[in-house]
């Protein structure tokens, strides 16, 4: 199951009290205070890793909490330290404090962490207390209390490449022909629901991560369709595929079908109106579908690339336009 936003309260474990304890031992008869520290509490921690691609794992239960820091000893034995407690997320994972709106961290990278709640420090034993006038104390520290807090976690997918355009443009028949990826295929609007991704091979020592985003319709900017659920994979992807449907089966214009699914990205993220693409025209095999993509290319004033995932026709020349965009990426970043 593929879940991209869940909310989660994590609290810390409580630091160790501190022991009151003296020295017993034969022959020694001024033995002074000898209180261990209690043990400090586990931290939660957040880690993006590497193969964990849902927040799946976090949805199932809404508490996490650190263990707590034992009590120290007597004779200076200090209690022993909780473990940490490390919850693992996918990269491209957005931590953000949920009672004040404030992203604590963006972990984009494998192996990015944030402690998101820190345990508390063990109490001090009673030999901390023992001054000149105050031989024996009897005083301890109860031990820090750990940190707590809501937070809401937002999985944005990270892909070199992101395919865009209306539903049943063709997207996910795409992404299954360039990659291993195996999408559900049909022919109703939305059925790709969530984003699927795929490693498209270039060549054996290259590859670059291609999404299958789900389909866009007008207002979503506005959330009309899930909207912001859609387009905040969108904010992602380093290079834009925008896919346009030659003769779209309700009969709309491709052109404008075009025109509206760019007005929606702006809309909501106006960097995404300069983000690199690329237009492709699917379904390549069908009667007509080159006059229409002439005049498609006519009408926006920029090179239309037509492919067909059916007959493997543009397909090469599809990658080579990806390979030069990313090329230009890295060179300008």
């Amino acid at each position: 199951m593929f879940v991209d936003r869940v909310q989660i309260e994590v609290a810390a474990g409580n630091g160790g009290r501190g022991m009151c304890s003296f020295r017993r031992e034969k022959y020694v008869p001024l033995g002074g205070p000898d209180g261990g520290d209690g043990g400090d509490g586990g931290s939660v921690i957040l880690r993006a890793e590497p193969g964990v691609d849902s927040l799946a794992a976090l949805a199932h239960r809404k508490q996490w909490r650190g263990a707590h820091g034992e009590s120290g000893g007597a004779c200076n034995c200090h209690g022993k330290n909780a473990q940490d407690l490390t919850l693992l997320v996918p990269p491209g994972t957005m931590v953000v404090d949920e009672s004040t709106g404030l992203v604590l961290k963006d972990l984009a990278a494998p192996g990015d962490s944030i402690v998101a709640a820190r345990g508390g420090a063990g109490g001090w034993g009673n030999q901390h207390f023992k001054t000149s006038t105050n031989r024996a104390p009897r005083e301890t520290g109860p031990g820090e209390k750990g940190e707590s807090r809501r937070l809401l976690l937002e999985l944005k997918v990270i892909a070199d490449v992101g395919l865009v355009g209306k539903p049943n443009a063709g997207k996910s028949t795409l992404l299954s022909r360039l990659s291993r990826a195996r999408p559900e295929i049909a022919d109703y609007a939305f059925t790709t629901k969530t984003p699927i991704l795929g490693i498209v091979a270039i060549s054996r020592d290259r590859s670059f991560v291609l999404a299958d985003l789900p389909g866009l319709i007008e207002g979503a900017h506005a959330g009309v369709g899930l909207g912001h659920e859609f387009l905040r994979h969108v904010e992602r992807a380093g290079i834009l595929v925008h896919v346009v449907e030659p003769m779209p089966m309700d009969g709309s214009d491709p052109i404008e079908n075009y025109r509206a699914i760019r007005e929606e990205l702006v809309r909501y993220d106006a960097s995404l109106g300069e983000r690199r693409e690329i237009v492709v025209m699917s379904k390549a095999e069908l009667p007509g579908a080159d006059a229409v993509r002439a005049a498609f290319a006519a009408a926006i004033g920029r090179e239309v690339l037509g492919v067909s995932a059916v007959t493997g026709q543009g397909l090469d020349m599809l990658l080579r336009a990806v390979v030069v965009e990313l090329d230009q990426r890295r060179e300008s970043a």
